[in-house]
């Protein structure tokens, strides 16, 4: 596919997708969510891809739906659900269950839809300058892409009300401090040690990393008795691995390990 609203590329294990429209701070419309998905397609199928790194082009990560692609006087005939089952939706779930880790460098304003694309992958890292926003009630809607079931859960229900219905900006160095991002960063340094990060992951035991994925988010629903379940039957799997067998002979060996992500 030849990218026209994104820049996909990858390099020693690491997959980087840029979200590419800055002139309109990368608002997502349908072409977008088509490239993203033939990347995410490439990720998932080339064994040789090991961790994704999601940015943005500009002054911005991504500011949502583009509301510029509606007629404002169909816009009451305008079925969201199903724009949401056809793009949102999927996008979401593909995030929350690649098989394989994900850092967010949330380089400026993360809004609406954009922001909850950044709470589904795995690791966010925000520069200092950035901002997450629900703007949906500013538009009369409710928050979306995972936002109503992302936001209590990262931030508690207080929060999470309040994010939602004041459709107030949220700074970096909130967000962390509430729990949404794992930090920010000064925005020099963003980039750098975002990209460090994911390399970082790359060269980690990502099929072990991945189980883990799958095992905290399988927590969200489970009750203690059903979770201590999922975690006798993914560790059966993960000591299972020939990373596993490695990690094993590195420490005894006092070497550094030398995974290959299986």
């Amino acid at each position: 596919m030849a990218w026209e609203t994104i820049v996909f590329e990858a390099s020693e294990g690491v997959a980087t997708l840029t979200l590419n429209r800055p002139d309109r701070l990368n608002s997502l419309n349908p072409r977008m969510h088509e490239e993203i998905a033939a990347a995410l397609d490439t990720v998932e199928s080339d064994a040789g891809v090991r961790a994704l790194l999601v940015t943005g082009a500009g002054r911005g990560f991504c500011a949502g739906q583009d509301l510029n692609l509606r007629d404002a006087g169909a816009i009451g005939d305008f079925d969201a659900g199903a724009a949401l089952e056809r793009y949102y939706n999927p996008l979401i779930r593909r995030l929350r269950t690649l098989a394989k880790p994900i850092v967010a460098a949330v380089n400026g304003p993360a809004a609406g839809a954009g922001a909850n694309i950044a709470f589904a992958c795995d690791i966010v890292l925000a520069a200092r300058s950035a901002s997450f926003l629900q703007a949906f009630c500013r538009l009369g809607l409710v928050p979306d892409a995972g936002g109503t079931w992302f936001l209590p859960r990262l931030a508690g229900s207080a929060r999470a009300m309040g994010m939602a219905m004041l459709g107030e900006p949220l700074s970096a160095e909130t967000a962390a401090q509430w729990g949404l991002i794992w930090k920010a960063v000064d925005d020099d340094k963003l980039m750098a040690e975002a990209r460090a990060l994911a390399a970082k992951l790359a060269q980690g035991p990502t099929a072990g990393l991945g189980l883990i994925k799958q095992a905290l988010n399988r927590s969200l629903a489970n009750s203690l008795d059903a979770q201590l379940d999922v975690e006798r039957d993914l560790q059966r799997v993960a000591a299972r691995s020939e990373d596993f067998k490695e990690g094993v002979a590195a420490f005894l060996e006092k070497r550094p390990a030398k995974f290959k992500g299986c």
